[in-house]
């Protein structure tokens, strides 16, 4: 065997050993191309090396599943009257990193031919952001670039925005995470294959011409930690939303024509990727002339066009004959397109460029990338994370007024209207609920159901406990659901985590699965689909673990939901779940609150999971039967940041009234401590009773905390009251303030919460 070189195999991110295992399958060496097909097919984006083996053990069985995962580009979903939901998360962290507004918005064009290889038209966006110190300029640069390519992008495609999450830390500075995820619509349970269905179908490449963008995307930007002297840049590909909305409603003609078996995205990898998945799921082979391929840049060679990442393109599996009507109806919407090669029944990838053979290679071969499997032990330094002990935290050293007010302008916790007021959240005209409450709801045509989306991941309790804090995760996410009335019917999952090679994230990686699955199983989801992303560290610091949870929800009567919102003077705001709504210490660990004032990212946590899934069923049917008027999740920033959202969304104050007094010194925990399970409501007089029923009968813990009503948020024995429009502003203008943003609404805003803030302090005589 003659040495390749160190380089040509870490352009491809392939090692030693995994070459080695290549030439002794083929029994020969590799050609270049074929490294290149390899490095792709191989690597960590395309073929899930480090966690395959985990992501078998996820539950992924129901009564609704009509697509098992992995079996197709995107888990489909039953929800009746003739009608399925196709959805899926993908991440473009790698690239958003590098060219954050090509990265982004090509990150939603993926996700969105996930979903419409499946059939399915496309009807909600929704994205999972993670971005560094809000102060820094990279930070700013970085948020910048990706919300403007994801409402571009979205935007312009037609699809409307609806929800997700933005969260900082400095773990993220050198690598931002950027999820989305798709939900489209398929009618009359009419599901769209990414297979052929004989020898001789053809292979028909439909959309933009291809070019040089992207080229090693998969197998270097993807699969390699990100290195400060490597210029990436090249290996971003380039949008075109135009050219995306002409692809979505050709392909979703062309899926109703006979003559159309298959249809599959090119995506990571391209045509590479693309074709040899279309041939192994097809159970042939496939014959490819490059030299068909349109392209928009002369002089290509089979390498750059099999391996080109150029986005708005798909491949599609057509019947020999009678294909006519297809080509005019790709002609009707300006398309190009060209049939490149067929399926043969020769099992091998056969690769030509005008008559000269560059590559044969065996499907299986190539389709089979390695499987690494480990079984590691907690790490030293973990345990001493977990170990933390809040006791010994010094006082906080201000009043409660002033916490409160500083969780509220925290960018974890602002309002991030400044964010999603870019995105068109009313496009198709189906959104009941849009972002900024704890689920979106999407009402479907033709029937009185609904579906609610949402997604959710908390970095900073997966590193504190990585198996409660992505079971949490996907506690959240379908607790979300809960709080406007949706059953959780079936979640998607992205996994962003470091470099897989070390024992850490090993760790990080095989007891997060294991809490997603054994959450999924307690709520009775199954886990769809999904998307890992590795790698996400620099040579100075590895991310957070973030298990990014999607989830959907069916409402059955889109009339019978509920907002966060707190509504009428005189309702009783109820605390529903685990324990009180003042339990000393619990939640502090990983929460905002001892990030936020203390700087420690520590602690363990915990959750009930069998109390979870009777906290969520009680909250679903309190909805159902008419007996609540709102509900909201607490999650980050605890019970009392989760109280004041509710007052300033619904524009109304709260007045707490329990007996309990709040520590001198555990005050701070007893607030803002993240314990899960919990869910804040509100009940008129007339069914105060009825509610407090429902929940002797379910035997969980509930408190009745205090009543809606006046204009501030106040607490007993005059520990706190905050005058409700200086929460409201604080609250609203807080991520405009941590990213620097000047305009005219802000400088204005920014005068009017000086002002309140100072007549404020000076009432509470807290400034002389």
């Amino acid at each position: 065997m003659s040495p390749v070189s160190d380089h040509a195999l870490r352009e491809v991110a392939l090692s030693r050993a995994e070459y080695a295992a290549i030439c002794d399958r083929l029994g020969r060496e590799p050609n270049a191309l074929e490294l290149g097909l390899f490095g792709s097919m191989w690597s960590e984006h395309c073929g899930y090396k480090h966690t395959k083996a985990l992501l078998r053990t996820l539950p992924n069985t129901s009564d609704r599943l009509l697509v098992a995962p992995g079996a197709e580009n995107a888990g489909v979903i039953d929800i009746g009257d003739g009608y399925a939901i196709a959805f899926k998360i993908e991440s473009h962290n790698h690239p958003s990193a590098v060219e954050p507004v090509q990265g982004a918005a090509t990150g939603v064009g993926g996700i969105v031919r996930d979903i419409l290889a499946m059939g399915a038209r496309p009807m909600a966006l929704l994205n999972s952001l993670r971005f560094g110190d809000p102060s820094s300029e990279r930070t700013r640069f970085l948020v910048s670039g990706v919300v403007s390519g994801i409402s571009d992008y979205g935007n312009c495609i037609g699809v409307p925005n609806v929800g997700g999450e933005i969260v900082f830390d400095a773990t993220y500075d050198d690598n931002p995470l950027v999820n989305v995820m798709c939900v489209g619509i398929i009618e009359g349970g009419v599901v769209m294959s990414a297979r052929a269905e004989a020898p001789g179908d053809l292979l028909v490449i439909v959309g933009a011409k291809t070019g040089r963008d992207g080229i090693h995307g998969a197998s270097g930007l993807a699969s390699q930690t990100l290195q400060d002297d490597a210029e990436m840049r090249p290996a971003v590909q380039v949008g075109n939303p135009f050219m995306e909305k002409m692809l979505i409603e050709a392909c979703l003609e062309a899926a109703k024509l006979p003559c159309v078996v298959g249809m599959q995205d090119c995506g990571a990898a391209g045509i590479t990727s693309a074709a040899v998945e279309m041939a192994d799921r097809s159970g042939m082979g496939i014959e490819i002339d490059t030299a068909k391929v349109p392209q928009r840049e002369d002089g290509m060679t089979p390498y750059e066009v099999m391996l080109s990442e150029s986005q708005e393109r798909m491949l599609l599996a057509v019947k020999p004959d009678d294909n006519n009507e297809l080509f005019a109806l790709l002609d009707k919407w300006e398309l190009p397109y060209a049939a490149i090669g067929s399926f043969t029944d020769s099992g091998n990838v056969v690769i030509n460029e005008s008559g000269t053979r560059h590559c044969s290679t065996p499907v299986s071969v190539l389709a089979d990338a390695p499987e690494y499997s480990f079984r590691v032990s907690k790490p030293p330094e973990l345990a001493e994370v977990q170990s933390f002990d809040f006791s010994e935290l010094p006082p906080l050293g201000c009043s409660r007024e002033i916490a409160v007010l500083n969780m509220l302008r925290h960018p974890n916790i602002s309002s991030k209207r400044p964010v999603w007021q870019r995105y068109d959240h009313q496009v198709q005209n189906n959104t009941v609920a849009g972002p900024g409450g704890d689920a979106a709801v999407i009402r479907i045509k033709g029937t009185n159901k609904a579906i609610a989306v949402s997604t959710d991941g908390n970095g900073s309790w997966v590193h504190s406990n990585p198996y409660v804090g992505a079971a949490a995760a996907v506690a959240e996410a379908c607790r979300n659901l809960s709080c406007v009335g949706a059953t959780p019917i079936a979640i998607t999952d992205g996994l962003n985590y470091g470099n897989p090679e070390t024992e850490f994230v090993q760790y990080q990686l095989q007891e997060s699965i294991a809490g997603i699955a054994d959450a999924a199983r307690a709520l009775d989801v199954p886990v769809v689909s999904g998307n890992a992303s590795l790698y996400n560290e620099s040579e100075d610091a590895r991310i957070l673990p973030t298990p990014i949870i999607g989830a959907v929800g069916l409402i059955d009567d889109v009339t019978k939901t509920v907002g966060a919102a707190f509504r009428d003077a005189m309702d009783y705001i109820f605390v529903l779940g685990a324990g009180s709504a003042w339990d000393t210490f619990a939640g502090a660990g990983g929460s905002v609150a001892m990030q936020h004032f203390y700087d420690i990212t520590a602690g363990d946590i915990s959750i009930d999971l069998e109390l979870e899934a009777t906290v969520q069923l009680l909250c679903r049917e309190l909805i159902r039967d008419g007996l609540i008027k709102s509900a909201h999740d607490c999650s980050s920033g605890g019970f009392f940041v989760a109280l004041a959202e509710s007052c300033i969304v619904g524009h109304v104050g709260a007045m707490i009234a329990s007996d309990t007094r709040l520590h001198e010194k555990d005050w701070a925990v007893q607030m803002f401590g993240e314990s899960h399970s919990r869910i804040i409501v509100t009940a008129d007089r007339e069914h105060r009773r009825d509610v407090i029923d429902r929940v002797v009968e379910m035997g969980i813990p509930c408190d009745i905390v205090g009543m809606v009503g006046s204009q501030s948020i106040q607490t007993p024995h005059e520990d706190i009251s905050i005058p409700l429009d200086l929460a409201t502003q604080i609250w609203e203008s807080g991520l405009k303030n941590n990213l620097g943003i000047d305009d005219p609404l802000t400088v204005a805003t920014d005068a009017m919460q000086a002002s309140l803030t100072f007549d404020f302090l000076k009432r509470n005589r807290l400034l002389s």
